[in-house]
């Protein structure tokens, strides 16, 4: 009983995730084929579909001026020419380079930051279980203590993926929890250190600060592509 509920939990996860992809690529196309030429309009569909892809307003806007730059270098008309140019800017975007912060190759802290319902807590539990098949001790700190059963959320993926959750208390210090999950990871030699964080967390400074200042792995940062998918600068 318990393997079928997980089985319906996971189908459930892809259906959701196949139809967020699934509406963002209709809606592409539904762009290039709807539209005659290449206008204000064009470029506000494009940037509403990446915004509501969760690309981010930074993001977004760097991808729409590539675009206009590229359109405008090789004098395009046809919208329907654009669609690889975007696709490009899409990818030079996201591409880090050698900035990219190669975490599972060092001990490391993640914060993972972003907005409401983004699926952070999801991704942690696949990120966990993902590391931990590859030979990695992780550690993951339930530092989402404003969201009601949210730490109970992460024990649950870190229940699946066999590896070990520092939580608090619904309401308590956020920044005290980072701070117990770090002094675990240390005492326990974890490769990796993921942090689960509320969506409210812009309003609050203390979990950011206290990692910093006592976060003991070397490189800890949030790469460029996550912090791109949270808006941030």
């Amino acid at each position: 009983m318990e393997e079928k509920k997980k089985k319906g939990f996971f189908k459930r996860l892809v259906e959701g995730l196949s139809k967020t992809r699934d509406n963002i690529v209709s809606g592409i196309d539904a762009i290039f084929k709807g539209f005659s030429s290449i206008d204000d309009d064009f470029y506000d569909e494009i940037e509403e579909i990446l915004v509501m892809g969760d690309l981010g307003i930074n993001a977004t806007t760097s991808i729409i001026e590539d675009l206009k730059e590229k359109v405008k270098e090789r004098n395009i008309k046809e919208p329907s020419e654009c669609k690889q140019l975007l696709i490009d800017s899409i990818k030079e975007e996201m591409d880090v380079g050698e900035t990219a912060y190669e975490f599972e190759n060092r001990k490391s802290v993640i914060l993972v930051i972003g907005v409401n319902g983004v699926g952070k807590t999801t991704s942690i539990g696949k990120l966990a279980g993902m590391l931990k098949d590859q030979g990695k001790k992780v550690v993951l700190a339930a530092a989402d203590t404003f969201r009601a059963a949210a730490g109970e959320q992460l024990i649950e993926w870190g229940s699946r993926a066999g590896v070990d959750v520092i939580s608090g208390q619904e309401g308590s210090d956020p920044g005290a929890v980072v701070y117990d999950a770090i002094a675990a990871a240390k005492a326990r030699d974890a490769d990796v250190l993921i942090c689960d964080t509320a969506g409210r967390l812009h309003n609050k400074k203390k979990p950011d600060e206290r990692a910093k200042q006592d976060q003991p792995h070397s490189g800890a940062r949030v790469s460029r592509s996550l912090q791109r998918n949270a808006g941030c600068t």
